[in-house]
């Protein structure tokens, strides 16, 4: 399974747990993962520092809200998906072209947000 292939994905997650599990499931697919940030302040580091395909970020880092980076990638173009106990709606909102995932996750759910999210990604030369 080598749907991201080539990818390097920016994984955003304050929840040790979840974020093995999200890197994981990324690295089974091909991807290379960027991070984890466990912060807002170490992914805005790491998108300075770091070129990206994508990202899967979740919407609350520790208290604060994962604005600026979803900011910053949208700018550049780059999908991200977004995990979140909070409801779709409330991201949507901000972010209505992000796929929006309900935290618990779904092993099954999340792996096909992730490749339909970053499919054309991966199509380019």
């Amino acid at each position: 399974m080598n749907e991201l292939s080539g990818l390097r994905i920016l994984v955003a997650e304050d929840e040790t747990i979840v974020s093995l599990m999200i890197e994981d499931l990324l690295l089974d697919a091909g991807a290379t993962v960027v991070g984890p940030a466990p912060s807002v302040r170490s992914a805005m580091d790491l998108l300075l520092f770091q070129a990206v395909d994508g990202a899967v970020l979740d919407f609350n880092l520790g208290g604060e809200m994962i604005v600026p980076v979803a900011d910053a990638l949208t700018s550049r173009q780059i999908p991200f998906v977004i995990l979140t106990g909070y409801g779709p709606a409330r991201v949507n909102t901000h972010y209505p072209k992000a796929t929006v995932l309900n935290k618990p996750i779904d092993v099954q759910n999340f792996a096909g947000a992730v490749f339909r999210s970053f499919r054309a990604a991966a199509a380019q030369p």
